[in-house]
């Protein structure tokens, strides 16, 4: 289960983002909470959100061209640092009791053109810290227990803090905490990146090569479209925690940490299930179970009044949102070609990070009209026909990647043991 942490850059990189990871959880929680605690608006809360994720939307395609150009170990290493500032700046406003909705805007937004940077060379640089191409779905299988092992203890004591101290110590511990990361990848000893010294054409050339390279080949354009319809449907139930917390199950900043924490536990369980796994086989058949699983709980989470089976379909929506979203980029990871990794990357960034503020923004509009439980039972319903709408196209997106899933040599290390299963299981002949 633990493989990929063989690899001496990983194990660093492992443990210093798992580190941050707590800490950015600190940021996302409080950041929702104040924002209700001035506002006590649906609407503001959506708004905020969107404000943090539209840049990566807008630039993330572009910042993915530069990812293949550039060293993504510096990329991270710079962005690592501009979010601390971020999280720094945060934490100053709130401790001398000036902070304002239009400080919380203007810095998710910073923190959203951050992240169109650190996103795409996070998710390409996994492959240069794993030496063993066969440890690299287990490498982002636990990248996935690290986010959400974050995202388990993070709300939880954000939650504690915030109800004791207030919300600017989540921010300063935030900023802190990105001097694990920063100190793991100053640490890590990297090889020269061949794919570096390759001829650069113009930037909007290279975005086009990238965006035709996704577009032509079907299993990466459809898995892309699934994960955006689903970013834009189902996650943003997140920014309508804090009503759910507060209005409809009748709780606190406690209730708070408790529920998104639920997700957490449910997200932790999926991403070690996925990285016992020792193929990618298969892995379109439980991204689309997962994606369903993710629907039908957000439907009856939306219409359930009681805290401890909220904190349970919480659980299972947090498994089958992790399963979905770490097997699509598992199977993206495998099937694409080196040198278009970053620009892939970007792509899964924009439909993943950055279709969530428009989903965020709707889901604060809605909820402002029909209420917080009517917009995430509808967000579950739309997710369920999108993920039937991939099952009717998955056997041929198997047939499309089938020819590369042979020239890496995965099918045929499973026919050779199918083949010795045969023989050994065969009745001798007389």
């Amino acid at each position: 289960m633990g493989r990929a942490l063989r690899h001496r850059n990983y194990r660093l990189f492992f443990f210093g983002q798992g580190t941050s990871l707590i800490g950015t959880w600190l940021t996302r929680v409080a950041t929702a909470w104040l924002v209700y605690r001035l506002t006590g608006s649906a609407l503001l809360l959506g708004v905020v959100s969107f404000a943090g994720q539209i840049p990566t939307f807008l630039l993330a395609p572009f910042a993915g061209v530069l990812v293949d150009r550039w060293s993504r170990h510096r990329v991270l290493v710079v962005t690592q640092a501009l979010a601390m500032v971020q999280s720094g700046l945060l934490a100053w406003f709130a401790l001398r009791g000036t902070i304002t909705v239009w400080h919380v805007l203007v810095l998710s937004a910073f923190q959203g053109l951050i992240n169109a940077f650190d996103t795409p060379a996070r998710q390409a640089f996994v492959v240069e810290m794993v030496d063993a191409r066969e440890d690299l779905a287990n490498a982002i299988a636990l990248n996935s227990s690290m986010v959400n092992g974050a995202r388990l203890l993070g709300p939880s004591v954000a939650g504690v803090l915030i109800a004791v101290v207030g919300e600017g110590w989540c921010f300063f511990i935030d900023a802190v905490s990105y001097l694990a990361v920063i100190a793991s990848l100053v640490a890590m000893h990297l090889p020269p990146r061949a794919a570096a010294e390759r001829a650069r054409k113009h930037v909007f050339v290279e975005l086009r090569d990238g965006l035709r390279y996704v577009a032509s080949f079907a299993p990466i354009r459809a898995i892309l479209l699934l994960l955006a319809f689903v970013s834009f449907t189902g996650i943003p139930y997140t920014v309508l925690m804090p009503i759910f917390a507060s209005e409809i199950l009748h709780g606190g900043p406690h209730t708070l940490g408790m529920l998104m924490a639920a997700t957490g536990v449910g997200a932790v369980a999926g991403a070690l299930w996925l990285a016992a796994r020792t193929t990618v086989l298969g892995l379109g058949r439980t991204l689309s179970i997962a994606g369903a699983l993710f629907g039908a709980s957000l439907i009856a989470f939306g219409l359930c009044r009681s805290l401890w089976l909220s904190t349970l379909l919480l659980m299972l929506a947090g498994g089958g949102m992790m399963v979905q979203m770490a097997a699509s980029n598992t199977l993206i990871q495998t099937m694409v070609d080196e040198d278009k990794r970053g620009r892939v990357m970007s792509f899964y960034t924009m439909a993943f990070f950055g279709m969530m503020p428009f989903g965020s923004l709707a889901a604060g509009w809605l909820g402002a009209r029909i209420g917080a439980p009517a917009t995430v039972a509808w967000g579950g319903a739309a997710t369920i026909a999108a993920v039937a709408l991939f099952v009717r196209k998955l056997p041929e997106l198997r047939r499309q990647a089938r020819p590369i899933y042979e020239r890496l040599g995965i099918l045929p290390v499973i026919a050779d043991a199918l083949n010795r299963t045969a023989e050994l299981t065969s009745p001798p002949e007389e």
